[in-house]
């Protein structure tokens, strides 16, 4: 079946969701028949693999654990025009996709993403205040280094063009992919939308998977990452500045002493100036060098988002 004449498909990663899976299926499936489900089990050890096989949505087994993993699989295994990726907690509003995705073909985009809003009565329960806190800070840290204008850079409800899921290169292992995502879209400078979506609270026997410290430290180190990835001159430039500005402030006294009395007593603090200046040039030239590198790596990322035709409707 398809949408608009493009087929579309949902695609769910999992562990341990017996509890929800089979309401997310029902749900979206109401919401857009349309759509070819596929539920991706990542090792689950409880009946989430029969549950999903019983709603008839096909299940690919993902051995290697992380969502960033499973989503790699997905970009991998389905072959549509458009994909519609959502948790299996059933968090997230099925009457969405249809807004998500005409959106997306109606305004010629390659990522729209479903920001989280919820009712005040739901908000502790459902969006707890730290991680609304923590995802506002990692956004708009994203933001300030990449630029932007994303509001929900965390969320796992996301709209896909087979061009841009196909041509990009997906690393991560855990929950920092909806990162990776982010800043992709935004170094390759693609089209992108937000929509608002509702956010509930988990079903009863349902147990969040996001560790709030440890995945936390994974999507502060996965920006970092970023960073010197996409950013280099402008990560070992600072560090350039910095290094030359610790070199300047120690030779200072000793200028200032030699141009008093013609001699450096301190020989060791003056080795240690030119070998901090020396490392300062070092770090510039090498985020020169590493500058060029990654200019090469998007143009070669850009040729092959090229190489996917556009999503159209019929």
């Amino acid at each position: 079946m398809f949408y608009r004449g493009l087929s579309v498909a949902l695609i769910v990663p999992c562990y341990n969701e017996e509890a929800a899976i089979a309401k997310v299926i029902r749900d979206f499936r109401i919401a857009m028949p349309e759509l070819q489900i596929y539920v991706f089990d990542n090792n689950s050890s409880d009946r989430t693999k029969e549950i999903a096989l019983l709603e008839g949505a096909n299940v690919l087994h993902v051995a290697l654990p992380g969502k960033g993993n499973v989503v790699r699989r997905m970009a991998a295994d389905v072959d549509a025009d458009i994909y519609v990726m959502v948790d299996g907690d059933a968090t997230y509003d099925a009457p969405s996709v249809g807004p998500m995705v005409d959106k997306l073909i109606d305004e010629h985009l390659d990522m729209v993403v479903g920001c989280r809003e919820t009712s005040p009565e739901l908000s502790g329960a459902a969006y707890r205040h730290g991680h609304q806190w923590g995802n506002r800070l990692f956004t708009q840290t994203v933001l300030r280094i990449f630029g932007g204008s994303f509001t929900d850079m965390l969320s796992g409800y996301r709209v896909f063009s087979r061009r841009f899921l196909k041509s990009t290169p997906l690393m991560s292992r855990g929950f920092e992919i909806e990162t990776e995502l982010t800043v992709n879209a935004l170094e390759l400078r693609v089209p992108y939308g937000e929509v608002m979506t509702p956010y509930g609270a988990r079903l009863e026997g349902s147990e969040s998977k996001l560790s709030t410290y440890r995945d936390g430290f994974r999507i502060l180190w996965a920006i970092g990452r970023l960073f010197t990835h996409e950013r280099p001159l402008s990560f070992f430039g600072m560090v350039a500045v910095l290094l030359a500005a610790f070199a300047i402030g120690l030779a200072i006294p000793l200028i200032t002493e030699f141009l008093a009395v013609g001699l450096v007593p301190r020989f060791p603090t003056a080795v240690l100036c030119a070998s901090l200046m020396i490392c300062a040039a070092l770090s510039f030239f090498a985020g020169l060098i590493l500058d060029n590198v990654v200019r090469g790596r998007q143009e070669v990322k850009r040729l092959a988002y090229l190489s996917y035709p556009p999503p159209k409707s019929a």
